[in-house]
């Protein structure tokens, strides 16, 4: 099954916050940081699309103000 913007938006309330969070787990990704998922789940091989499906898997998001972690 494909990513479609809908089940991204369902997880992050504004396509601009989810650029954001990609953009910087992306970065997070190309500097070692371990992944969230187990790399057998990953279909993309870019860690931008890496991102995204994090964020599908509900495994990335992005804290509300005052929480904690």
């Amino acid at each position: 099954p494909t990513r479609r913007s809908s089940d991204l938006l369902e997880r992050v309330d504004s396509r601009y916050s989810l650029i954001l969070l990609a953009s910087k787990r992306a970065h997070e990704l190309d500097a070692g940081a371990s992944p969230m998922l187990e790399e057998s789940e990953y279909k993309s091989v870019k860690n931008v699309g890496r991102a995204l499906e994090e964020v599908v898997a509900g495994k990335l998001r992005i804290k509300s103000e005052g929480q904690e972690g």
